[in-house]
């Protein structure tokens, strides 16, 4: 059956540059290769809904209308992959503003925007705030593994697309039960995400209602105390 729209999916893939750099990847041999590698990322393949933003424009699209186990690549224009570039947000910054001195490429964040520094002179820097690989094509290779069709593995893919890490989930009837561990409250990353969560697991399940447990047990608050 060909994948639609809506469909929750299994796909691992890699990004290339157009001068052929990896920058992203599912593969843990890969991104070791690469030296993009991060020890707390999550490898495998991710669960994503098709047409729901959850990957760049030109590969959602590329998506629909294919098989599981369809295998292939796709070259993605940047007005379909990170954006066209803005020469508006290059900006000249004083060396004074930041609190080490910065260096060519170096990542920055300026009154709350990311960027990167392009160059310094003197004593004034460059900061580019464009996405990262704004302007540029960019080509994936991708494997659609499997289609998700159950309420669980799908509440557990888009736990862990967004947040990196699976979490106990248990369901009743149109209800779901997740169970948080205890230092997530303290997650930036899971307190931004958990209402979009929420929301879309609703949006795309005949799920109705969402409740987040914490639990604590004897061991974990002991452990806590003794950091």
């Amino acid at each position: 059956m060909s994948i639609e729209k809506g469909d929750f999916i299994r796909v691992s893939y890699t990004g290339k540059t157009d001068e052929g750099r990896v920058f992203d990847t599912t593969d843990e041999d890969v991104a070791k290769t690469n030296n993009i590698y991060n020890e707390k990322g999550k490898y495998g393949g991710d669960i994503i809904i098709v047409g729901a933003k959850h990957t760049v424009e030109g590969l959602d699209e590329d998506l629909i209308g294919k098989e599981v186990g369809y295998t292939g690549s796709v070259t993605i224009p940047p007005e379909k992959a990170f954006g066209i570039r803005n020469p508006e947000l290059i900006e000249s910054i004083p060396v004074t503003k930041f609190k080490e001195r910065p260096m060519l490429g170096m990542p920055v964040e300026v009154d709350g925007r990311p960027g990167f520094v392009i160059k310094v002179i003197g004593g004034m820097t460059q900061v580019d705030f464009n996405r990262f690989l704004a302007g540029q094509t960019v080509s994936y290779y991708y494997e659609i593994k499997e289609k998700i069709d159950d309420n669980e593995g799908k509440i557990k893919g888009l736990i862990a697309l967004y947040i990196g890490r699976e979490l106990p989930v248990q369901i009743n009837d149109s209800s779901a039960t997740i169970e948080i561990e205890p230092e997530l409250m303290y997650n930036q990353r899971w307190l931004i995400s958990k209402m979009q969560i929420a929301r879309e697991i609703m949006k795309n399940t005949d799920i109705r209602e969402i409740s987040y447990i914490e639990k604590y047990n004897r061991e974990i608050l002991e452990e806590k105390a003794t950091e």
